[in-house]
């Protein structure tokens, strides 16, 4: 697969999984976290804030990847 086509999947699988759990994150803290304390806010979207690091890191190792000749 070419380097240029291979990094255009990957920014827009970037864009859609910041999106995806965007949404999913505030919902949850909306639905679940109402009647929290402030710290409770605080350390969930702290945490929430870092992990989608994670998934990014192996799209971006993906795209990154080997060039196949």
């Amino acid at each position: 697969m070419p380097v240029r086509l291979k990094k255009l999947i990957g920014t827009v699988l970037i864009v859609i999984l910041v999106m995806l759990y965007a949404l999913l994150a505030t919902t949850f803290a909306t639905l679940a976290l109402s009647q929290s304390p402030w710290w409770v806010h605080l350390a969930y979207f702290a945490l929430t804030g870092v992990l989608w690091v994670l998934p990014a890191m192996l799209i971006i190792k993906w795209m990154a990847g080997p060039r196949q000749r």
